[in-house]
């Protein structure tokens, strides 16, 4: 079941229910059926990683004291 978001036409409330494909929804404030369905925007989490916690670039940016090619990286 999707949750759509909805704004009531008659009494201006917003909100956000579940809807099967066979039910029609209704204001939960007024009981209205003349709704306009919204944009729904969702959220995102970033995810971080402390300092350093990155991979090495490959082709001796890793600082390897062997020189450019001589990391894991490129074997």
């Amino acid at each position: 079941m999707p949750i759509y978001e909805y704004a009531c036409h008659d009494c201006g409330k917003q909100f956000e229910t579940l809807v099967r494909s066979d039910t029609v929804p209704a204001c939960p404030a007024c009981g209205s059926v003349q709704l306009e369905k919204q944009l729904s925007v969702f959220a995102t989490t970033a995810v971080t990683e402390p300092a350093g916690a990155a991979m090495p670039s490959p082709c001796g940016s890793c600082g390897n004291p062997g020189g450019p090619g001589a990391c894991a990286f490129n074997r």
